[in-house]
């Protein structure tokens, strides 16, 4: 086998194009990853985990890549980053407010995604299509524009009354989905609140917002969906035959990557 690269990892970098472009960040490289499509190719820990915020070793990795202490010290760690609609910089409580200013008092969009079906998500405003494909979304929708965070968590629990707001992993792995009128759902949705509440959501519809699609390098989806855990199996192989969101799409199993952020591994190809 042919070591094309070995170290800590992080999530794969992703380039929205057709289909979209990968690159795993590996070591002190990044490692093309859509020409392996089709080859043999192995993935193994080669030795521990680093911690992705003050990169020393640790026996368990915490919140995808976090070692104890930064886990219970970082913001990007607390609860509301996921459960937007509880945060509570304005209480004075957040644990890293300089982090929070630039993270969370920002303007944030939320959308709509075909994931396997509807749902609806939030980000950052300009990290939508990073976030669009770290989901495995093949269209997606800006529907609101919030000034903050807490003004994006709030929308999100509005319109998820009516939809979904978590993907389904095993349903987006499963194949291309079914087209979605994405406009129409965000339509319905809005008035269904309305009429439910009588307020409109927070926000404002973007003025420059347009349907994403958007395709991924997959060869043949799974017959079988079996997430390889490397904490337990220490490693994967077998034909590489796509890539959607973060998982890598073996013959012989799925892998997330992001899971395994900090982990140290080698990535090789026959």
């Amino acid at each position: 086998m042919n070591i094309l690269g070995q170290g800590p990892v992080r999530k794969m970098v992703s380039t929205l194009d057709s289909p979209v472009a990968y690159r795993l960040p590996i070591g002190l490289t990044e490692v093309p990853m859509n020409p392996l499509i089709g080859q043999h190719v192995s993935l193994r820990r080669s030795g521990g985990i680093r911690c992705r915020a003050c990169g020393r070793e640790t026996a368990k990795s915490f919140n995808q890549g976090h070692c104890y202490p930064c886990f219970q010290k970082l913001a990007r760690c607390d609860g509301c980053i996921v459960r937007p609609e509880t945060c509570h910089y304005a209480a004075g409580t957040c644990r890293e407010p300089a982090w929070g200013r630039s993270h969370c008092l920002i303007p944030h969009t939320v959308y709509l995604s075909n994931t396997g079906g509807i749902k609806v998500g939030i980000t950052r405003k300009g990290n939508e299509p990073i976030r669009w494909v770290d989901q495995g979304a093949t269209q997606a929708l800006a529907i609101r524009t919030v000034p903050d965070r807490l003004s994006s968590g709030q929308a999100e629990v509005g319109f998820k009354s009516f939809v979904a707001d978590k993907t389904n992993w095993r349903v987006m792995l499963s194949g291309v989905p079914a087209i979605q009128d994405l406009a129409a759902a965000r339509d319905g949705i809005v008035a269904a609140h309305h009429s439910a509440t009588g307020r409109d959501l927070p926000g404002t519809p973007p003025t420059d917002a347009v349907l994403t699609e958007i395709t991924y390098p997959v060869m043949a989806y799974p017959e079988k969906i079996r997430s390889v855990d490397l904490d337990k199996t220490g490693a994967i192989e077998g034909t590489l035959i796509g890539i959607k969101g973060q998982y890598l799409l073996f013959d012989t199993g799925v892998v997330n990557i992001r899971k395994y952020g900090g982990y140290t591994l080698e990535l090789a190809c026959a």
